[in-house]
């Protein structure tokens, strides 16, 4: 069914607040989540509360967390998310690197004792509507991507996201996984009973995957295979990915302090936090350029992509963020589409919880 997206915010803020989380921090997160399903990313959005109720219930996440500025001088800031939901310490990353590219030009923070914030893609646009450019990097909880020439998973999907403003056009907003395809998105293709293109998910031989039932539990359930770095295989040039994923956890939790997950998952309990790291970057070109001549030259650029002559007449060359500025204008019209399968679940966390179960089609 199709349903309004002022009844997803709803849903997700009754369950949020039903687990106790604080007015406040429940804004945040329902804000994010809900923009991540409305941008079409729905393996990061209401479909993540089944986890996060598992995480809860493991005693590993503290829905009370605020997060606390532990170091800080004019350009860099150490933030402590305290164990809680990404979400809140994610926009509050974000939201105090735009303050310090305001007033110095750069910005730069990290966050560490964090766990899933969404959608990064969300927190790099931030800084595009102050004018700034954005750069988002996170670690991941889960060991789930084969680096090249391996049997077994070692990385999280670790993704990357950045974002820059332009004038006439929408913000350029890149946000991507360095594992091929995220670890969520074989979920949802298992929800809907659809296969995968075959490149996504490799066995311990690294023969490929293309059963997304199986592929969940390759990636979830058993020790040898799992997701593939961007590129796929050694053959496709996949150790790319491979080096961007560790680059992604240097910045996100090595410098931040966060942890490794093959270590953490060696070295803690199961009702430990995850300890995931994130990092936030804003820029203002200004400091480089007179003002508004990088945002008249990114129109440029954008505007000679978007004329770029298409193999196929039926699908023009688009920039990154264009999908999603697509799918958002359309389920603002038509609503957020969720499965049976997820509509039942969420049914169940309503019931488990206490919260009033709220998701209705669209009239």
């Amino acid at each position: 069914m199709n349903v309004p997206a002022d009844r997803v915010r709803a849903q997700i803020t009754a369950i949020l607040s039903a687990w106790g989380m604080d007015a406040d921090l429940v804004r945040a997160t329902a804000e994010v989540m809900l923009d991540t399903d409305l941008a079409g990313i729905d393996s990061h959005g209401i479909s993540m509360l089944m986890l996060y109720e598992d995480l809860r219930l493991a005693g590993r996440l503290n829905l009370q967390a605020h997060p606390l500025i532990v170091r800080e001088n004019p350009v860099t800031a150490l933030v402590d998310a305290r164990a809680g939901l990404g979400h809140p310490a994610g926009v509050m990353g974000m939201e105090l690197a735009i303050k310090k590219a305001l007033s110095m030009g750069v910005g730069a923070v990290a966050v560490f004792n964090s766990h899933h914030f969404g959608a990064a893609g969300y927190y790099a646009e931030l800084a595009a509507k102050r004018g700034l450019i954005g750069l988002v990097t996170s670690s991941a909880r889960t060991v789930c991507v084969v680096p090249t020439r391996a049997a077994v998973p070692v990385l999280g999907t670790n993704p990357i996201a950045f974002a820059a403003p332009a004038r006439r056009n929408r913000p350029f907003v890149l946000d991507m996984a360095t594992s091929t395809v995220a670890a969520n998105k074989v979920k949802v293709y298992d929800l809907n009973h659809k296969p995968l293109p075959a490149g996504w998910v490799q066995d311990e031989h690294g023969a490929p995957v293309t059963d997304a039932a199986t592929a969940l539990h390759t990636i979830f359930g058993r020790e040898g295979g799992g997701l593939t770095p961007v590129g796929g295989n050694a053959e496709m040039r996949g150790h790319k990915g491979y080096g961007l994923g560790v680059l992604v956890q240097i910045l996100s939790a090595t410098l931040s302090g966060a942890s490794f997950s093959p270590i953490r998952l060696q070295t803690q309990g199961a009702d430990e936090p995850d300890n995931v790291g994130h990092f936030f970057l804003a820029l203002d070109p200004k400091m480089f350029r007179p003002d508004g001549a990088f945002e008249d030259d990114l129109d440029s650029v954008i505007d000679v992509l978007h004329r770029t002559l298409p193999a196929d007449p039926a699908l023009p060359v688009l920039v990154a963020g264009d999908p999603e500025a697509e799918q958002r204008e359309l389920r603002l019209r038509q609503g957020i589409p969720l499965p049976q399968a997820l509509a039942d679940k969420i049914r169940a966390v309503c019931q488990r919880c206490g919260a009033p179960c709220l998701l209705e089609p669209m009239a």
